[in-house]
């Protein structure tokens, strides 16, 4: 076979046109590709809902790669290792309700099933703003408007394109940047204590674990918080390198939207 370098670079071209075509309008985009969204993709995509994932880095996985001080193993805990099995997730039980496991083999599991369940997985772009629309004086988050993250890091002047979207999900972990920019930009609270993303408190795994969950809700009309993010909307504390409440929140997040949407 004779390799010829402009049909390579021709058919990545193509390809990716009509992926990218295919996102334009969905009925969930995500942002952020840490743990949460990636389960919430695969959920999302076994039950026929259409959705993407927007990450800003070159690899999707968020802070599950580096494990608990960049020694690649973290825990879960009992209650989630159904959906850890289901994942294909190789499981060392410690006693106790504790699992460890490798966090790259993790990471990796989650993009693979989430992207082989259907949910389109595009990195390398940063959402960086948000569409909204306004109907009987009540205003809803209604899509994504997107740059190359190489742009927006640089400051170029280059204009962004938008996706539509039924639901937005931030899962943009400690930042919750979704929550911040409708904050700032729409002029609205949010629909918690103060109005304002109320920030993570310090450490505490067992509050932390299950706070992450109950915090995954819709925090303003068309947006919904999952993992990190649920906490820092609603002022929960952080957890450090248990990755259960992570997985627990992405799955109640997507049946959620499976829920409203069917």
């Amino acid at each position: 076979m004779d390799l010829d370098e402009v049909r390579i670079s021709r058919h990545i071209i193509e390809s990716y046109q009509a992926k990218l075509l295919s996102i334009l309008e969905v009925d969930v985009a995500m942002v952020g590709a840490g743990p949460a969204n990636l389960t919430a993709g695969y959920y999302l995509g076994q039950a026929g809902i259409k959705a993407v994932i927007l990450e800003s880095k070159l690899a999707p996985g968020g802070g599950m790669w580096g494990g608990g001080m960049l020694f690649n193993e973290a825990v879960i805990q009992e209650e989630s290792v159904p959906i850890a099995q289901e994942m294909g997730i190789r499981l060392k039980d410690q006693g106790g309700g504790y699992y460890t496991f490798d966090s790259v083999e993790a990471a990796s599991a989650l993009s693979y099933r989430c992207v082989q369940a259907g949910t389109t997985i595009l990195n390398g772009i940063k959402a960086e703003d948000v569409m909204f629309r306004e109907e009987q004086g009540q205003k809803r988050v209604c899509g994504l408007v997107l740059n190359w993250s190489p742009v927006v890091s640089l400051g170029l002047h280059v204009d962004p394109l938008a996706l539509r979207a039924s639901y937005v999900f931030d899962g943009t972990g400690h930042q919750a940047e979704i929550c911040r920019l409708v904050i700032q930009k729409m002029d609205v609270r949010l629909n918690n204590a103060t109005g304002e993303v109320i920030g993570e408190l310090p450490l505490w795994a067992n509050e932390g674990e299950a706070l992450t969950v109950s915090n995954t809700k819709e925090v303003f009309p068309g947006l919904i918080v999952v993992g990190m993010a649920a906490n820092n909307a609603y002022g929960g504390p952080r957890m450090g390198p248990i990755f259960g409440g992570m997985l627990l929140s992405g799955k109640k997040a997507a049946e959620m939207v499976i829920q409203r949407l069917n």
